[in-house]
């Protein structure tokens, strides 16, 4: 208990990736631009998709879920890091450290299974044409999404009680942007055995399961759309699917280095790896759905060109 005591009053110093002033400067406006495209683009994804009738169907649904939930990270672990950079207090207070890694863990997990329903309605889409009206009614939708929600608040409190059992006795310093994870076990001076163990554990369940689940699709998928007896129906079939594999690509591509690993192999590698699923792949995903996606690209042009429709 006495160590719980001493952890809950003290505070942590997030010292980014470097204390050096100049390199500091360099981050800071690397981060900033790539903080307001990541806002820009995804709130541009949410409009687009809410303004255009022609965007309500499942697949839009999902996401412009998918980027309320990159809003949501970004805002969580960003404006303190660009704070932290500019500022010669870095300190985070002990709960104000918990809550963020709460969020963080949380809105993982919540992309991770957000766009695992998507698979799952391009799976129906292509391979169960016939049924899709029924299987992704607007009901189930809701549904699929509360689901989501509810395994991802679950995952978060989980991991977070348990953060909540370990001691920090020693430095508290954080050589890094934000509480995450693997960082804050590393400052432990108590045993978190248990808290490695259910990361691995969890992790099976929420990330890998729900990636079994996507493969799987995909593998029908594929197999259907090489059934498909004309070229067109074959593309038009693929490039609904493209921009979802490229988005998933890069999630679980930055997320296996990170979390997928023995706790005392992490290292600065994945501290730039983390970086990446943070921040690169959100910023990134409106852009691979815009481009790639004829209906979103089409959705974004006319949302755009209301303003000057308007004073014209």
């Amino acid at each position: 208990m006495g160590g719980s005591n001493q952890s809950e009053d003290s505070s942590f110093l997030l010292l980014g990736l470097s204390e050096d002033p100049a390199q500091q400067r360099i981050l800071f406006w690397t981060f900033l631009p790539m903080y307001l495209v990541t806002m820009v683009g995804n709130v541009l994804i949410i409009v687009a998709i809410s303004s255009d009738s022609r965007l309500h169907t499942p697949m839009y649904f999902f996401l412009a879920n998918l980027s309320f939930t990159d809003l949501f990270f970004v805002t969580n672990t960003i404006p303190k890091m660009l704070v932290n950079l500019q500022s010669q207090n870095k300190a985070i207070s002990y709960a104000g450290c918990l809550t963020q890694l709460y969020f963080l863990v949380s809105l993982v997990a919540l992309d991770n299974l957000i766009l695992a329903v998507m698979a799952y309605d391009r799976y129906v889409a292509i391979c169960r044409p016939l049924r899709y009206t029924t299987a992704m009614s607007p009901n189930v939708c809701i549904l699929l999404l509360i689901l989501c929600w509810a395994l991802s608040i679950f995952y978060g409190l989980i991991h977070t009680i348990l953060m909540t059992r370990v001691t920090f006795c020693g430095s508290r310093k954080i050589h890094y942007i934000f509480c995450e994870m693997y960082v804050l076990l590393r400052l432990a001076c108590s045993d978190t055995q248990i808290n490695h163990t259910m990361l691995i554990a969890t992790g099976c369940i929420i990330f890998l399961t729900p990636f079994g689940l996507m493969i799987t699709s995909y593998v029908w998928i594929v197999r259907a759309i090489v059934r498909m007896p004309s070229a067109s129906n074959k593309y038009k079939a693929f490039s609904t699917c493209a921009s979802h594999l490229a988005v998933v690509s890069l999630f679980y591509g930055t997320l296996c280095m990170v979390y997928l690993q023995p706790l005392h192999t992490y290292s600065l590698k994945d501290s730039v790896a983390t970086v990446m699923y943070a921040v690169v792949t959100p910023m990134m995903n409106p852009f691979i759905y815009s481009l790639r996606n004829k209906d979103m690209h089409g959705a974004l042009g006319r949302l755009l060109r209301k303003p000057f429709r308007k004073s014209t």
